[in-house]
């Protein structure tokens, strides 16, 4: 048994600079993937909140034109806006109801078609 683990520690002594490269090898490549895992993630929450912001934009201008608009054609402003903020409302809620099937579940199948791409690769 002695000579067993004998033959092991000069294995591993004349095969040093082997492991250690392999090593350090293995180092940047976690390194690479991170960034490149980091960098993706990066640019999927950049992609977010720029497409939250416009889509702001959006529904605050829209809804000042319709606001105006049906205030216009019902002769009261206040009436009109309360139509369109109802209706912001009416959309808030069922958001809030199906959030699961709206945004949660498609979420999480990006997220597993991203990683089961990334496995492939």
């Amino acid at each position: 048994m002695e000579d067993n683990s004998k033959d092991l520690f000069e294995f591993l002594r004349e095969n040093k600079h082997l492991l250690t490269d392999y090593a350090e090898l293995r180092i940047r490549i976690f390194k690479l993937e991170l960034l490149k895992t980091s960098a993706q993630v990066s640019g999927l929450i950049i992609w977010l909140i720029l497409s939250m912001f416009l889509l702001t934009i959006i529904f605050l201008f829209g809804g000042l034109s319709i606001g105006f608009l049906l205030g216009e054609s019902l002769h009261s402003y206040a009436a009109g806006f309360s139509i369109v903020t109802g209706f912001f409302l009416l959309v808030l809620i069922v958001c809030v109801l199906f959030r699961k099937q709206l945004f949660i579940n498609p979420a999480i199948q990006v997220l597993i078609k991203q990683n089961f791409q990334q496995d492939h690769e």
